[in-house]
């Protein structure tokens, strides 16, 4: 008998002589082996998932950051805009009361210029032409928004007069605090007083 045949026919004799025993260990082994192996292939595929997920955070987080900047950075652009409007608002409107201003005291003379005339029955030519000249320069200043302060029998406004006598009414029925002759008058844009109406106040 060649050697490889005592080979073979020990092989088959280690077979034959093993017991039911031996062979469930050796199953056992190689099956505890197999769980082995795929318990470590699972932690690693959690371990793989966990630092995934942690990078996605990450990036939402810086995601969000970027977001809470950007917002902020528009709210910030919006309040600058709104700002220059209202300082632009506010040069235009100081500068139309500037200019406003310089024309009060011309309008004063013409008005008193009309009623001096209207006094001296100046000529009736002459008076037209004054009143004409009024007239527009009162629809100049009417366009601006600015009205004139010169009535009578109202109470008196610290914010729209300056008392500059008090003195008792002829008339009783008229309260304490009555506006009772406009001096020189006011005006007004808007809701600002431009220049304070110079009155006669009854006690």
């Amino acid at each position: 008998m060649s050697a490889e045949q005592k080979k073979k026919s020990s092989s088959k004799n280690d077979k034959k002589n093993s017991s039911p025993e031996q062979e469930q260990y050796s199953d056992s082994d190689t099956f505890y082996e197999t769980q082995a192996a795929e318990s470590i292939q699972f932690d690693e595929l959690d371990e793989l998932i966990e630092k995934q997920q942690l990078k996605i955070n990450e990036l939402e987080e810086e995601l969000a950051r970027l977001k809470d900047t950007q917002l902020r950075k528009a709210a910030e652009m919006e309040n600058m805009k709104k700002r220059l409007q209202r300082e632009r608002e506010q040069i235009y409107q100081i500068a139309r009361e500037s200019a406003v201003l310089d024309f009060l005291p011309v309008s004063d003379d013409l008005h008193r210029t009309l009623d001096a005339m209207k006094q001296d029955d100046s000529g009736t030519a002459y008076l037209d032409g004054i009143k004409m000249i009024a007239q527009k320069f009162d629809d100049v200043l009417e366009k601006q928004g600015v009205t004139r302060i010169n009535e009578t029998g109202v109470p008196f406004s610290v914010e729209m007069h300056d008392a500059l006598l008090s003195q008792k009414s002829e008339d009783e029925s008229i309260e304490s605090g009555t506006v009772l002759q406009v001096i020189e008058n006011g005006y007004r844009m808007g809701e600002k007083t431009l220049r304070h109406a110079r009155v006669i106040v009854s006690q």
